[in-house]
């Protein structure tokens, strides 16, 4: 068993872009192994993301619908989207994602945490936050956007988080965190 983090570090040698587009570019990296041995790694580049966990003061949270080709699946999640750019705050991406995709301002945004979503090939950082003291304005959505919006009990969102209904990771850990985080006591 290892028992220093040092040796497990592996050290890139060269990376070469391999494809750029519109919302990622791939490329080819070599790294020395800790055995001294080389390996590729395939590497996704992504600006990064921030997603928000609208909860009124009812304590009701609001999810949006929508299909997700690429796994051919209907999910519900929290309004969230691709920061414009790779030095854009996350802070403001969010703020800008709950209004188009649901209509909300918040008068408060509180950072959750910042999660990697694929470590193990891809760049992608999200931020999640929470949002609260809401009203209700005209929603936005991006023109290739398709959503329905529902509002329900943050406490019954949890419930299907756990019964593995909500699949979605950012979803997932965004009402665990809010959960904990409105009830720091309950077990």
């Amino acid at each position: 068993m290892l028992s220093d983090d040092r040796q497990l570090i592996e050290t890139p040698i060269s990376e070469e872009t391999v494809f750029r587009g519109a919302l990622i570019d791939v490329s080819h990296m070599q790294v020395r192994l800790p055995n001294g041995r080389t390996a590729l790694r395939e590497i996704v580049h992504h600006k990064g993301a921030a997603a928000v966990v609208p909860i009124d003061e009812e304590e009701y949270v609001y999810l949006v619908r929508q299909h997700r080709v690429v796994n051919d699946m209907l999910t519900w999640e929290i309004p969230a989207g691709k920061l414009d750019t790779a030095d854009e705050d996350p802070l403001h991406c969010a703020v800008r994602e709950l209004r188009e995709e649901t209509g909300l301002k918040a008068e408060h945004m509180e950072k959750l945490s910042h999660i990697v979503t694929t470590p193990g090939f891809c760049t992608e950082k999200i931020g999640l936050y929470l949002a609260t003291g809401l009203s209700q304005h005209e929603d936005h959505p991006d023109e290739d956007e398709f959503l329905r919006v529902a509002r329900i009990p943050l406490k019954e969102a949890v419930q299907r988080v756990m019964s593995g209904e909500f699949q979605d990771a950012k979803t997932a850990l965004g009402l665990l965190m809010a959960w904990q985080k409105l009830h720091p006591s309950y077990k």
